[in-house]
């Protein structure tokens, strides 16, 4: 093992086990190791700040076409679904039923003056936050208890539940049309998680693991829409478009 692996290595251990106390402690043959609320936050915050680092340590100098070590290829299967256009009708009918869906709940919420005005929210949390006296809270974690504790103090659900709505819009439009359909996925499954976090299971895990799908299958789930002529134009941050991409300066 080298030094940069043994150090990829160390990062990623110590953010692994910051992750699992941020995500409610451990406990192992009778030690039981838990943080208070803050803490928790904290280190959740510091474990996936040394995870991305230790991905991004290792990627250092990383060169595909030099790569001498032999791994295990995909299989023919999986690039086609994430990388084949020819599985795009696949990722249309995936794509307009999560959009769909999202759509319908933001203009649900953007007609109803009680969300609106954050005083839907504002229940909302409140009942997600309450701890019984039997039986278990909705929040397992304390850290997110204390997240909305601070919210509903604040009053922040006089901006958070418009924010809320027009997110949910945008996101089901964004899908519906297919323009940049993978970060529409991820900021979908982002909120899906936080009404996961808050107790409330619904659909949310269908609706989480579809937006995962779609954020695996980005280069191709938007190709019937718009993503097929934005993607190429702007190419991504590793390889641009011609838009984005700098023009090159003549000696």
């Amino acid at each position: 093992m080298s030094r940069r692996d043994l150090m990829g290595f160390l990062l990623g251990l110590v953010g692994t086990f910051l992750f699992i106390l941020g995500t409610g402690g451990l406990e192992l043959q009778g030690l039981n190791i838990e943080l208070p609320g803050a803490g928790q936050a904290l280190a959740l915050l510091i474990g996936l700040i040394l995870a991305i680092g230790a991905a991004v340590w290792l990627s250092r100098g990383y060169d595909p076409a030099r790569d001498d070590v032999r791994v295990v290829q995909n299989p023919s299967f999986t690039q086609f679904l994430f990388e084949s256009p020819r599985s795009a009708p696949l990722w249309l009918g995936v794509r307009l039923f999560l959009g769909l869906d999202w759509l319908l709940a933001g203009l649900h919420k953007l007609t109803d003056p009680g969300w609106m005005s954050g005083a839907s929210l504002q229940a909302f949390w409140q009942r997600a936050i309450a701890l019984p006296e039997q039986g278990r809270p909705a929040i397992t974690y304390d850290w997110y208890r204390d997240f909305l504790g601070r919210l509903l103090s604040g009053g922040h659900q006089t901006w958070f539940a418009p924010l809320v709505a027009w997110g949910e819009t945008l996101i089901g439009l964004a899908l519906i049309i297919g323009l940049f359909v993978g970060i529409a996925a991820f900021f979908g499954a982002f909120m899906n998680m936080n009404f996961m976090l808050a107790g409330s299971a619904s659909s949310n895990p269908i609706l989480f693991t579809l937006a995962v799908l779609l954020i695996l299958a980005w280069k191709v789930a938007g190709y019937y829409g718009l993503d097929q002529y934005v993607l190429p134009m702007l190419g991504a941050p590793w390889a641009p478009g011609p838009l984005t991409r700098r023009p090159s300066s003549t000696p």
